[in-house]
């Protein structure tokens, strides 16, 4: 039986093929597409382009370094979501947490952002709701929580170019699409119980 290659994941490879070619194409002609694939710290709300940014900042890396740590995450968990949520549910948790970040940042800081690290916070608070049950709060939600979340916080202190606050809110959105979708489906499978009985 002969084996192919299955395009297993259409959202989540699309956006790592997305982010990886245009990091190359980038840095192969200068970085003269970097300000649209970043969030500029002088955000004018009269410009269409910063409007584009805030979506497109998310497939732009600022090394190579920093694409493959993120990739390594989207790819490793993406396909995971994508099959329990749908391609549907996990782009708009790509582009709600893109957008929502974002305008936070543009209202809060005066600081730029690139890359997909918020998304990958997002990505790995999500996963730990893979098994969640009726009135329960997963173990796994919390440690997650304290680890990475407490992580960025104490970050936070330290003068450097990484945006804690994206982390941060990336995992606090990751936090309301764990709960509200692992909601409907566990509604379903109570439903589906009180069928069968």
């Amino acid at each position: 039986m002969a084996l192919t290659i299955k395009y297993n994941s259409p959202v989540i490879l699309t956006f790592a093929l997305l982010c990886t070619v245009i990091f190359f194409i980038n840095s192969g002609i200068g970085y003269a597409f970097t300000p649209l694939i970043s969030l500029s710290p002088r955000f004018s709300f009269f410009s269409i382009v910063d409007y584009f940014t805030l979506f497109t900042y998310i497939l732009g890396h600022a090394n190579f370094q920093h694409l493959v740590g993120n990739m390594m995450f989207v790819l490793l968990l993406g396909p995971v979501l994508e099959e329990k949520y749908g391609s549907i549910h996990i782009l708009i948790m790509i582009l709600v947490t893109a957008l929502v970040s974002g305008l936070l940042n543009v209202l809060l800081f005066n600081t730029g952002l690139i890359g997909a690290s918020g998304i990958v916070f997002m990505f790995i608070i999500v996963i730990s709701f893979t098994n969640v049950q009726r009135g329960h709060i997963p173990l796994t939600f919390i440690l997650v929580l304290i680890l990475f979340l407490g992580k960025e916080v104490l970050g936070s202190f330290a003068k450097d170019n990484i945006s804690q606050f994206a982390h941060i809110l990336g995992g606090v959105i990751g936090s309301i699409f764990g709960f509200s979708y692992n909601k409907n489906q566990i509604v379903k499978s109570d439903k589906s119980e009180i069928n069968l009985k």
